[in-house]
């Protein structure tokens, strides 16, 4: 099985904690094709930021998606919040898995309320409209985050470790959490780090989205090729870039129109 992990900002030392995590987490015998973001910002906190990491992704994922490309068997968005998703699951015909919706997924199996551990005040947000969209909203006990500056993305584990390990606590002790999700690329692999410090399951969203991408990308359950996530009707277009515009004409000519019942 091949996976292709995308970091959708543009901070190699994110993608280089990405890459170490999914490493762990992957199955023998997965290999790993880790990509980052040919534009955009060093760590995505708003909504307009996930927006233009979203174009970044769409054209990571139509570059190895085309005709010709060597073929990935899932995608892995590695971003909390999963920019682009899930209209990035009409682009390609494999399943795109964002960790944001693999890390909820993986809490709700654990438990029946979580809390999210987050790396700044902005960001939260955004985040609770990404859990209210997958309709987890009851199911949310709380969302902690650092509210301090933050000096460097690629040290936030090592300078807030102890304020990531007291939030995640006081989640459990106060808001009642039954898992502690620790969202965010920067802080991937701390939830190994801390492992029996915390007294409720902690899930790490970057693990969470490599093991479940391999899990949907073995049911083999098909391809959208009708209904919501089906690609978008084919158009006049301008400005797509080659890649783009080889990976959704691939889509679209391989998209049925359900027939009529007889």
């Amino acid at each position: 099985m091949k996976l292709l992990v995308i970091n959708p900002n543009i901070s190699a030392d994110v993608t280089a904690l990405i890459e170490s995590e999914a490493l762990r987490s992957a199955s023998p015998g997965t290999d790993l094709l880790v990509r980052t973001a040919g534009h955009g910002v060093e760590y995505i906190e708003t909504r307009f930021e996930a927006l233009i990491a979203a174009g970044a992704v769409a054209e990571i994922i139509a570059q190895h998606t085309r005709p010709g490309a060597d073929p990935v068997d899932a995608v892995v968005v590695a971003a909390f919040g999963d920019p682009g998703m899930p209209a990035l699951k009409e682009l390609a015909d494999v399943p795109v898995i964002g960790i944001t919706e693999a890390a909820l997924c993986a809490a709700a199996l654990q438990g029946h309320r979580f809390s999210i551990i987050a790396i700044s005040d902005r960001i939260k947000p955004w985040y609770r409209e990404c859990v209210e969209h997958f309709g987890m909203a009851g199911r949310l006990a709380s969302m902690r985050s650092i509210n301090d500056s933050l000096t460097s993305i690629a040290s936030v584990q090592q300078d807030f470790r102890e304020t990531l390990l007291a939030l995640s606590r006081q989640a459990v002790a106060e808001d009642g959490a039954d898992v502690v999700i620790l969202a965010g690329a920067p802080l991937a692999g701390l939830a190994r780090d801390l492992n029996g410090q915390i007294p409720v399951p902690v899930v790490d969203g970057i693990s969470a989205g490599i093991r479940m991408a391999e899990a949907v990308a073995a049911l083999q359950s098909g391809t959208h090729r009708a209904g919501a996530f089906a690609p978008p009707p084919a158009k006049d277009r301008k400005g797509f870039s080659g890649n783009l515009d080889a990976a959704l004409a691939a889509r679209q000519a391989h998209t049925e129109t359900p027939q009529p019942a007889a």
